[in-house]
């Protein structure tokens, strides 16, 4: 990316969901602009996890704004990330489809881990860059509407991530319900938030960092009270939050809390999120955090800038190391990988553009680096079984830790890992995607050319699609004599195929 691109990214949180703005400078992002809503979409959650109508109707209004305001925007410039609530939510997908309508751009949904590392990165690409800074340890808390991050890092390293389900919206619904500030109130809410951080003991203990920061939401908010108060600005120490209970404990209630440097919309979860910030500063015996300015948005901006085409995607990393976790057959992988590829350019010539990563630019190239990624995964499976490995395969993607993926992007993978043979009733609801059909019968018809595990003829077969919904497979030459058995299941995918809405017909085989 040059000097001066603008780049977007929108945060979909539990409490608010935020837009920010950046310009690149040698690369640095200098925030233009910023724009916040409260949305409280983390107390919008029924009690069959279900967001209301109400809640989904505030996401929905917020994201028109911001979709209006990213109006010209390229797809390669903007990022939004949705987490903890709509990671709860059992009718995120239903909110998701108008929300990405609205918004112009996709949403992915997170995973905690994930947030974790973004919310690390935001941090420590906003602090001054010394050498004494790169080399201290630290410690990275960030609390919000339903989750809390802890992060262990140096530099732009993140080393250990985790995310806990207790945030300042959760618990203020849960033990400051009505509103009421009591002793009673902040003493079972601590112990309650201890209770869910109680892992954190044995891997963010005192040895383990040298100075801790705070990002964005609950801490953001404490540290600006703090300061207001006559505090050192940008510090949170034992001594400040002793005040700050104590002033809420004289108010007795959110509506009746008067104090400077709150704002109105932050009074109804403070509760909540200072009984979980306290516990903290107990559990990980913490005498002072610095408030950083850095949060999950900034990670997401400069995410952008990595999978950038010049610049190497963390994705590509994570496949990679999945693949030799699981110990999958490289040479294979490979093969399967090139031959879908080329099956995959004949369907859709626009991705033959694409360099040989896949270009992030079109929709086409990123099908298509997708579509390797998924090939280098397929057998993944295969370390649990043999015989329904592709099951099993899915299920691993589906709930592996996958640094740089979404949800929804290891959930896409799983869907062609898991169709790559057998019946495709299983995927109805995927094949209304195009795009995706045409990964999945790239890489369908790429296991059959490859299934003896040696290196098919790379003119072999070649696919047109002659309409909607109609592809026609033609094979070269003698091919189906020189190679009975790939002709064998070549004509069995055939038949596959009829049984969904998409025709496969077979030429000169």
């Amino acid at each position: 990316m040059q000097n001066g691109t603008r780049l977007a990214a929108v945060d979909l949180g539990s409490n608010s969901f935020r837009l920010e703005i950046g310009q690149l400078d040698h690369g640095q992002i200098h925030r233009t602009e910023y724009l916040k809503e409260t949305v409280r979409q983390g107390n919008g959650l029924d009690s069959a996890r279900n967001l209301t109508p109400e809640a989904m109707q505030r996401g929905w209004d917020a994201l028109a704004r911001f979709g209006e305001r990213l109006a010209g925007f390229k797809r390669s410039q903007v990022r939004a990330v949705a987490t903890q609530t709509l990671r709860e939510a059992r009718n995120r997908d239903e909110f998701l489809l108008r929300a990405r309508t609205i918004l112009g751009f996709g949403i992915d949904v997170i995973p905690g881990r994930e947030e974790a590392r973004l919310i690390y990165q935001g941090v420590a690409h906003m602090l001054p860059h010394t050498d004494a800074s790169d080399l201290e340890r630290r410690l990275v808390v960030d609390i919000g509407g339903r989750s809390t991050e802890m992060i262990l890092g140096h530099a732009l390293e993140a080393t250990v991530m985790e995310s806990y389900r207790v945030g300042s919206v959760a618990w203020s619904m849960k033990h400051f319900a009505e509103g009421q500030f009591t002793q009673a109130a902040f003493r079972a809410a601590e112990v309650a938030a201890k209770a869910v951080l109680d892992d954190a003991l044995t891997s963010y203990t005192r040895d383990q960092w040298d100075v801790a920061y705070g990002a964005s939401g609950t801490i953001g908010a404490v540290g600006d009270v703090l300061a207001a108060s006559g505090a050192e600005p940008g510090l949170i120490t034992r001594d400040g939050l002793d005040w700050l209970l104590d002033r809420l404990l004289k108010a007795g209630s959110a509506d009746k809390l008067r104090i400077d440097g709150m704002r109105d919309d932050r009074k109804a979860v403070i509760g909540g999120g200072v009984s979980v910030l306290r516990a903290v500063f107990d559990l990980l015996d913490i005498d002072e955090m610095k408030v950083a300015q850095g949060a999950l948005r900034h990670g997401v901006m400069y995410e952008l800038l990595e999978r950038d085409e010049s610049v190497a995607d963390l994705r590509t990393e994570t496949v990679a190391r999945l693949a030799s976790r699981f110990n999958v057959d490289a040479a294979q992988a490979r093969r399967v990988g090139e031959t879908a590829a080329a099956l995959f350019i004949q369907i859709e010539p626009a991705a033959r553009s694409a360099n040989p990563a896949g270009s992030t630019t079109s929709r086409a190239g990123r099908a298509l680096r997708k579509l390797g990624w998924a090939a280098q995964l397929h057998e993944i499976g295969t370390q649990i079984s043999h015989s329904d490995y592709h099951k099993h395969g899915a299920y691993i993607l589906d709930h592996c830790d996958a640094p740089g993926f979404a949800v929804n992007e290891m959930h896409a993978l799983g869907l062609l890992v898991l169709g790559q043979r057998g019946k495709l009733r299983k995927l109805e609801a995927a094949l209304d995607d195009e795009v995706f059909v045409m990964q999945l019968l790239s890489l369908r018809l790429a296991l059959i050319l490859c299934h003896a595990r040696r290196d098919p003829d790379p003119k072999a077969l070649r696919i047109t699609v002659t309409g909607g919904r109609f592809f026609v497979v033609a094979c070269q030459g003698n091919w189906s004599e020189v190679y009975p058995q790939s002709a064998h299941l070549l004509r069995e995918e055939v038949l596959a195929w009829q049984k969904t809405n998409w025709r496969v017909d077979l030429a000169g085989c």
